[in-house]
């Protein structure tokens, strides 16, 4: 009778993302089965978005972080992911739970609640494997590129060699602080990032972890996979699938790697 109107009968997804992007939502709304929702909280404060209380027993979100949260409680969601990679890799050893546990109790009984960095851990291990390719996006500085592997390497995937991203000549007089500031999150290409992943993937590696829910590249997931013979995980693709199981949907969703296909 009606046209399809994108209502999440099924799933209704909360998704907290850094305040001026915009490749969170349109991969996620890409990749979405149908009848699942997702709607977007932006927070424009710095990484890690919850910051540890003095005793370390706990975390405090930030103001907006925490404005989101309390807008979520009201709209009847099935699962919420902070989705934002450097908050999970700067955060510390406990982050993630500390803040999972945190905003459960703001959101009370109703929605799951998950993070993008258990969230690629917990890809890892339903795809079985443990010595990803790390790839990173071109605005990490050195600090938050260490800080990755080492968030990896403690968590039981130890990465066989990483890669930040080089996105081409007109970018590399700008430190990688200053390449959003000047554009970058709206230029991204993914052919010459296809094309880095593939040259540079260490033959060691049983799969390419690609992190950064800001970075683009969901499109080039499945001709990775066919390339490079093994699985390809993204930020975006494994909180999208994470949050879908949370959510009891297992809807096989092709085009997108073999996470989303296959488990």
């Amino acid at each position: 009778m009606g046209q399809r109107d994108n209502w999440g009968w099924q799933a209704r997804i909360g998704m907290f993302i850094v305040g001026n992007e915009a490749v969170p939502e349109a991969e996620w709304w890409a990749m979405l089965p149908p009848n699942v929702s997702v709607h977007a909280a932006r927070v424009t404060a710095k990484a890690p978005w919850a910051r540890w209380r003095d005793d370390r027993a706990g975390v405090e979100p930030e103001e907006d972080f925490a404005r989101g949260c309390r807008q979520f409680a009201a709209m009847h969601l099935s699962a919420v992911v902070v989705g934002h990679s450097s908050s999970s890799i700067l955060g510390g050893d406990g982050w993630d739970e500390a803040v999972v546990a945190h905003l459960s109790g703001l959101l009370g009984a109703g929605p799951r609640v998950t993070t993008n960095g258990l969230d690629c851990l917990a890809a890892l291990r339903a795809l079985a494997v443990r010595r990803p390719f790390l790839v990173l996006p071109p605005w990490y500085d050195d600090r938050i590129v260490a800080a990755g592997v080492a968030y990896c390497a403690a968590r039981g995937a130890a990465p066989a060699g990483h890669l930040r991203y080089d996105p081409g000549g007109q970018w590399r007089d700008l430190p990688p602080g200053e390449l959003y500031a000047h554009g970058m999150g709206f230029a991204q290409e993914i052919e010459p990032l296809y094309a880095q992943i593939r040259a540079t993937c260490p033959a060691e590696a049983d799969s390419v972890l690609i992190a950064g829910t800001g970075f683009r590249c969901v499109g080039i997931l499945d001709a990775l996979e066919q390339d490079l013979q093994r699985p390809v995980i993204s930020a975006n693709q494994a909180s999208l699938w994470r949050c879908l199981r949370l959510s009891g949907v297992h809807t096989p969703i092709s085009g997108y790697g073999r996470l989303l296909r296959e488990h």
